[in-house]
């Protein structure tokens, strides 16, 4: 099982960046997916999830608003589109697995892959 995490980069404040999370060697389809992060020196937080289906999406308060995940099945990928990004949201963003029911606590996930780092310049 392999998750691949993509898409950061150096970004000025206000602007936007698209996350991608790469999935091989699962049963994508039957995942929930969520996206995490982790500042230096902070703890790892819940940014968004998406259920199997789709159908269910949570946000944190934070990104409410200004981030959207999605997934497509057919290509085994889900993505978090970030607009209007802060300072404080930069961080490395980790995208993690697991069957089924989405949770918001990392212990709760299967699968993680690498992270994919973000810098927000004010």
């Amino acid at each position: 099982v392999q998750l691949q995490a993509s898409g950061g980069g150096l970004v000025q404040a206000g602007g936007s960046l698209r996350l991608s999370c790469a999935a091989s060697g699962l049963p994508f389809s039957s995942y929930a997916v969520g996206w995490f992060r982790q500042a230096p020196g902070k703890e790892r937080d819940f940014v968004a999830g998406i259920s199997w289906t789709g159908v269910v999406k949570v946000y944190t308060d934070s990104v409410k608003g200004r981030f959207t995940i999605s997934r497509d099945n057919a290509k085994n990928t889900v993505y978090l589109q970030m607009s209007s990004l802060k300072p404080e949201d930069t961080a490395a963003y980790y995208c993690a697995a697991k069957k089924y029911g989405m949770g918001l606590r990392g212990d709760m996930y299967d699968y993680w892959g690498q992270g994919t780092l973000v810098t927000v310049s004010s």
